[in-house]
């Protein structure tokens, strides 16, 4: 998706930002958050991070329903629709809207993922009331003008030509569409040359009108900002919306597993993806399988995958594995790349891996140490700045994991024993995957 990054024109605000935002970098290390949940007398409810440190205000919101409800046919419309919504609000034309959020001094985002719509602000304290009016006419009044939609639609098709010919977009498209035939997941997020050729103003105000609402609204804050202003600020911003969307129904499905796609290139290094059941966040083995993938080959210099593929035989230069979660599907994916000529032993060392931990599970000092590293690193991975807190935030609402969810988390990772990773593992790993090579031929395959 495209990102419009417009930073302020006036010459003392970037500084006094770039000053801001250092001095946020350097205090963003906190032990602990307090959230608290604030809710407006209209029912919109937010989680907040009160935080005084430096005078910025960071709020993210998402609404449900992303690329999934792009109707058929016209797929890359609710891309597109993300990249509009900055190019013009009520009755500011692209132009002024811009000067405006300069002036404001703010930063403003929106984008699409499969399961939903979001977007986010970064604004000075002192500069929150203009910046915000400004974000509740893009919600609430994007105008999608005909002259905004000609450009941003020609720079999404521009790109989407660019990439035809790369072997990796191929390789993508290929993997959704066996893995997810007819699914939603399996469609384009930007969608093709021929979907957006047809999309008119008149959809994107259709797509709009059925997203853009209070119910299934998840939103997080964080910064100088107190409980009773935000209560106020939440319903400037977001009240005048309908109060629930209209979203088309998504079928959950699993990835199509034991297949093997070829995707035949003459490339320097054949990459090679695996793709096997995966997990719901809410499942009780959720964190067995969260631990065992880390000890498998999610943990840089430490899984198995990367000692054994990497360090031991020099095959890769990367190695990894991760749980995927969706709304609607879940998956364990390996993927790497390796030289042609030694594809075929790299592809049956990993199959050798993955049954061995299958069938023997971990040991109790490989999941002592995935703890460690599991529990230690999440402040620094996902609270390390007003902007990663109110991400983990949204995240963990749009998951409905709960308020308390960071303080249970510790709790749950200390709680889970050998045996429970090794069961995960036999449920995940015992099937036969789907697997995809991108490259020449293999030679000389085992296994």
């Amino acid at each position: 998706m495209t990102w419009c990054n417009r930073l302020p024109i006036r010459a003392a605000r970037p500084l006094l930002i770039a000053f801001v935002l250092l001095g946020l970098a350097a205090t963003s290390a906190r032990p602990a958050i307090s959230i608290q949940e604030v809710e407006t007398s209209s029912g919109i409810k937010a989680w907040l991070v009160e935080d005084y440190s430096v005078p910025i205000v960071t709020i993210r919101f998402a609404f449900r329903g992303g690329t999934t409800q792009d109707p058929s046919g016209k797929e890359g419309l609710a891309n597109l629709m993300t990249d509009l919504i900055e190019e013009g609000a009520g009755d500011l034309d692209s132009e002024a809207f811009q000067e405006r959020l300069d002036d404001a001094g703010a930063e403003m985002r929106f984008g699409a993922g499969r399961d939903s719509v979001y977007g986010s602000m970064r604004v000075l304290a002192d500069q929150k009331d203009k910046a915000f009016d400004l974000l509740r006419l893009a919600i609430e009044q994007p105008r999608f003008d005909e002259a905004s939609v000609d450009r941003i639609r020609a720079q999404i098709v521009s790109g989407i030509i660019a990439e035809a010919k790369d072997p990796e977009t191929a390789a993508e498209v290929a993997w959704r569409k066996a893995l997810y035939g007819d699914h939603p997941y399996s469609r384009s997020a930007e969608g093709t040359e021929q979907t957006l050729a047809i999309a008119t103003t008149t959809d994107l105000k259709a797509l709009h009108k059925r997203l853009f609402a209070r119910g299934e609204l998840a939103i997080a804050v964080a910064g100088a900002i107190d409980a009773g202003a935000l209560k106020h600020d939440l319903d400037r911003i977001f009240g005048g919306l309908p109060a629930e969307p209209s979203l088309v129904p998504v079928a959950d499905t699993a990835p199509r597993l034991a297949q093997e796609i070829r995707i035949p290139y003459d490339l320097p290094q054949t990459g090679l993806r695996l793709a096997y059941p995966g997990v719901s966040d809410k499942d009780p083995q959720f964190f067995a399988a969260y631990l065992m993938n880390d000890i498998l080959g999610e943990g840089a210099f430490t899984s198995r995958l990367w000692n054994e593929v990497r360090e031991k035989r020099g095959l890769a230069y990367h190695i990894g594995s991760a749980l995927v979660n969706n709304d609607h599907a879940e998956a364990l994916v390996i993927g790497t790349e390796t030289r042609p000529d030694r594809a075929a032993e790299t592809l049956s060392l990993i199959h050798s891996e993955v049954r061995r931990i299958a069938e023997e599970g971990v040991s109790k000092e490989e999941l002592e140490a995935a703890k460690k590293k599991k529990i230690g690193s999440y402040a620094i991975d996902h609270l390390n700045s007003s902007g990663a807190i109110v991400d983990t935030l949204v995240r963990i609402q749009m998951e409905d994991l709960g308020i308390d969810h960071i303080e249970r988390r510790k709790q749950l990772i200390q709680a889970v024993t050998v045996e429970d990773v090794r069961s995960a593992a036999k449920r995940l790993l015992s099937a036969d995957p789907a697997v995809m090579i991108v490259g020449p031929p293999l030679e000389n395959r085992k296994g």
